[in-house]
């Protein structure tokens, strides 16, 4: 069954343009041309006519740690260190498998909510299994959001024990929800051994090896904080990049998470190797991180995705905002105004993160999924429109989105989530910290 999308405005090769409609076939975009001529070809055709309004690709959040957003406004304005043991490693012994279903349905309601269709996970929290795991997917399937989990290997011994894993149970729990999963077009399961700091050398090689295997990426924490940086430093005589590069696994299967700290010669290797970047610039604000020298390595050809990081550590999960901090953020710390503009950073949240995933989403092109945003132009955030795309990633505020599309199935209809009632959200959040507060921990 064919569907025809018509709006005032699609983006479409890079710019808005007037009088075109989308052909969505089986989940798949199966043709963009002028509305008249699909009308013509395609009568059969079932019409979503969303005049007053503008379809724009869905955004990709190449980065967030869904059961966090459980944990938003505890442990707010505290150093990184605090921030992590007083929210994630306190809370850590409550998260059973309802309570990470129910973190994940929550997250995921909201990214929807602003305009995410796709979200990679980095998800460690699994209790000595998968059921964790599960549960995640199982919320991702039912908000209906296309979805990455980025199983986590983590084998540091001070971090929680639900985090901790041996290395061949790592591998072998990944490998074997990556098989489950492998016919399922909206889910793709991703090896992500931690950090050089929570993963051991083996753990990391372990983690890449499995991701060539299995034709995916792996995803690793890199230099987020500079007492990491020291501490590899003084482990190994290596700064971050060079040590990752020495163990084999620094190429274009990576997508390393923040880069923070890192020197002239750790960009340049990576632009050498291919290596791609998630970047959280709200995140790394919010724990006063640092600021990832974005220009730079854009200009040593790094691919760049833009993530949300967890809602405890943002504390939003919008990609259209990331595409905004991250504009400002390194416009004021180059003091140059012209550093970064705001096509690069759209590109950011939407293909390139598609392709550092390697998924055929990120754009409205004939033979990718049908992911998709409509926004209202009679939102005041969007006014004037005669600079559309200046104010879509300047000025737009959560209140313009007013439909999301995933693989060609509405999600959002009228601001409203479809498939599970917000207020459901929302009281099995507060059911949940009701059952908490009887806990002494």
């Amino acid at each position: 069954m064919h569907s025809l999308y018509i709006a005032d405005y699609i983006y479409h090769n890079d710019a808005f343009q007037k009088e075109l409609g989308l052909l969505v076939t089986d989940g798949l975009i199966t043709k963009v041309a002028p509305k008249e001529e699909l009308v013509s070809l395609y009568p059969q055709a079932s019409i979503e006519d969303w005049a007053g309004k503008a379809i724009v690709p869905g955004t990709v959040n190449a980065h967030n740690h869904s059961f966090q957003s459980l944990l938003r406004g505890i442990a707010v304005d505290k150093p990184f260190l605090e921030w992590r043991d007083q929210a994630l490693y306190k809370y850590t012994p409550l998260l059973d498998e309802e309570a990470i279903y129910t973190g994940a349905l929550f997250a995921f309601g909201e990214m929807v909510k602003y305009g995410v269709t796709t979200v990679s996970d980095f998800f460690y929290v699994h209790n000595g299994g998968t059921a964790n795991d599960e549960a995640v997917i199982r919320a991702a399937k039912d908000v209906g959001i296309r979805f990455v989990m980025a199983r986590t290997m983590y084998d540091w011994a001070g971090a929680p024990q639900s985090y901790v894993e041996r290395i061949d149970d790592a591998v072998t729990r990944t490998r074997q929800l990556a098989i489950k999963y492998q016919g399922d077009s909206m889910v793709d399961i991703h090896p992500a051994p931690h950090s050089p700091h929570a993963a051991s050398p083996e753990m990391i090689q372990a983690g890449h090896k499995l991701a060539n295997e299995l034709g995916t990426p792996f995803h690793i924490h890199v230099a987020e904080e500079m007492f990491e940086v020291n501490e590899i430093l003084a482990n190994y005589k290596k700064r971050p990049v060079h040590y990752l590069d020495s163990l084999g696994v620094l190429d274009n299967s990576m997508i390393a998470i923040h880069l923070v700290w890192i020197d002239e010669s750790e960009v340049t290797l990576l632009g050498q190797r291919g290596s791609g970047l998630a970047y959280c610039p709200s995140s790394n604000m919010f724990l006063s991180d640092g600021v990832t020298p974005i220009p730079a390595l854009a200009g040593a050809g790094v691919p760049i995705a833009l993530g949300s990081d967890g809602a405890c550590s943002n504390n939003r999960i919008s990609i259209f905002e990331e595409m905004r901090m991250c504009s400002l953020l390194q416009k004021v710390t180059s003091l140059d105004g012209t550093c970064i503009n705001a096509k690069q950073v759209f590109d950011m949240g939407t293909k390139t993160g598609a392709h550092l995933l390697r998924l055929n989403t990120g754009e409205l092109k004939e033979g990718l999924a049908a992911d998709f945003v409509s926004l209202n132009l009679d939102d005041l955030s969007l006014s004037p429109t005669n600079e559309l795309f200046a104010n879509l990633i300047y000025s737009m505020q959560p209140s313009a989105i007013s439909e999301v599309v995933v693989d060609g199935k509405l999600i959002l209809k009228n601001s409203q989530l479809v498939n599970i009632p917000e207020k459901k959200i929302v009281t099995e959040v507060n059911n949940l910290f009701t059952k908490w507060s009887k806990i002494d921990f």
